[in-house]
């Protein structure tokens, strides 16, 4: 490898082309400071500037005494329908088609006269439903609203006017696919707070706050891949941990919401300075539907509203009322109301039918089931491989690197009784196979 260069500039310059070049790929190391100051014959601190540079752009990743490396820029896994496959794709996280409102009659009252520049960016009419919907369960007094093109959206733009690259955020482990996506591409530092059936460990974020997380993404109800859900109990003792922090960030992201049986407990407390509550409506009037409300303090709106201003500015008005039409409509409410309820028993049918063979299943909040295997996860995907299923590895939703991953997660909703019982099956006799096949290995390690 050779770097040149005798200024940071031509270091940097030197690193990217050997890059370009095919030459430095994902996890290479990098040599320490020192050694390639003396090598090139130039200042320490001309090395530093060199890897500040690369560092502030993503190409290489620091990690004290573990040293510099070339960033993973590998694609992360993304929820949706898999391209190219023949097998039946039981992994979408996608909700079922039928069970989102018609737009048909709420689009004819959405028009209206145009909006032009320097208006208010949020419609009125949804701002005083949002207001409401937003406020309800919070300690904050003050509530100030944003309008985004969606959760990750405002996630992204969340954290990018709070933190720089490097800066370590707290995410529950197993993790929800967007928001490893968002941390990975902004080049912060995740730290994993374990999952549990009341959702975020105390432990966990005490651990991650010893750490210096600058912010904390939280998902109160429905997590995703475990379906868990805050309970009143675990969301006072989290208030606790997090009111010794109040200036760290705290995003709730409550994707669920509208369809949720959960109640919701938030972990936001009276005297957190910086957080913000954010609710998508991906899930109940479709994923096109690209518009979520965010509900934070004052100083987080107004440097929300500032990374808004040189892009979007702001989400379209007639999207803006067509959402308010329809959340004001009671038959829409009224049909959520019916899908959060269908979810809910469709997924509790097939844990059913998977504990009755032998596989361990219970059915939480949200839209898809987290199945405990018992096996290695890959091997029992690629048994139902064989057999015309496609499913999710619980790896892919895992943020600590303890051991091969032992879960899938499912979405099964939208399976009739006899593609469920098919499936149920099919699971319970994959997770047979794989562990009988590992069984032998098993065996021979204990002779030797």
């Amino acid at each position: 490898m050779q770097i040149t260069g005798s200024s940071a500039s031509e270091i940097a310059d030197s690193l990217r082309a050997m890059l370009e070049r095919g030459m430095l790929r994902a996890g290479d190391a990098l040599p320490p400071v020192r050694s390639l100051a003396e090598d090139l014959g130039v200042n320490r601190n001309t090395v530093v500037a060199a890897y500040r540079q690369l560092t502030q752009t993503g190409v290489i990743v620091t990690s004290g005494r573990g040293g510099t490396h070339v960033a993973d820029r590998s694609p992360v896994a993304l929820d949706g329908f898999a391209s190219d496959t023949v097998l039946r794709d039981v992994g979408t996280g996608n909700p079922d088609p039928d069970l989102i409102p018609d737009l048909t009659r709420a689009l004819a009252s959405a028009a209206g006269r145009p909006v032009l520049y320097g208006e208010p960016v949020i419609d009125p009419g949804l701002e005083g439903w949002a207001l409401g919907w937003m406020s309800e369960g919070l300690a904050p007094d003050a509530v100030r609203l944003t309008i985004t093109s969606g959760a990750a959206d405002a996630v992204e733009r969340l954290l990018a006017q709070t933190l720089t690259r490097d800066d370590a955020i707290a995410l529950e482990d197993p993790c929800f696919l967007a928001s490893i996506h968002t941390v990975r591409l902004g080049g912060y530092r995740p730290v994993p707070v374990p999952v549990d059936d009341e959702g975020m460990t105390v432990e966990g974020l005490r651990a991650a706050l010893a750490q210096g997380v600058r912010a904390v993404i939280c998902t109160p109800r429905a997590q995703n891949p475990t379906g868990a859900s805050l309970s009143e109990r675990r969301a006072a003792e989290l208030r606790g941990v997090l009111s010794e922090h109040p200036y760290v960030l705290v995003i709730e992201d409550d994707h669920f919401s509208m369809l949720s049986r959960e109640p919701y407990h938030s972990l936001i407390g009276p005297g957190q300075r910086r957080w913000a509550l954010i609710r998508s409506v991906s899930k109940f009037l479709g994923p096109d539907m690209c518009l979520a409300v965010t509900a934070s303090d004052p100083d987080t709106a107004q440097r929300l509203a500032t990374r808004l201003t040189p892009g979007t500015t702001w989400v379209s008005h007639l999207l803006q009322r067509l959402t308010h039409a329809l959340v004001t409509d009671s038959e829409v409410t009224e049909a959520i109301a019916r899908a959060g309820a269908h979810y809910a028993a469709r997924n509790d049918a097939f844990a059913r039918r998977l504990a009755a063979l032998g596989v361990a299943a219970e059915a939480r909040d949200g839209l898809n089931l987290w199945v405990a295997l018992g096996a290695p996860a890959s091997v029992v995907c690629a048994q139902l491989m064989r057999r015309g299923w496609l499913a999710r590895s619980g790896e892919e939703f895992l943020l600590a690197d303890e051991g091969s991953a032992e879960h899938l997660r499912l979405t099964v909703h939208d399976l009739d009784d006899d593609d469920a019982a098919q499936l149920a099956a099919d699971i319970a006799d994959a997770v047979a196979a794989a562990s009988a096949r590992l069984a032998p290995a098993a065996g021979g390690m204990i002779d030797r």
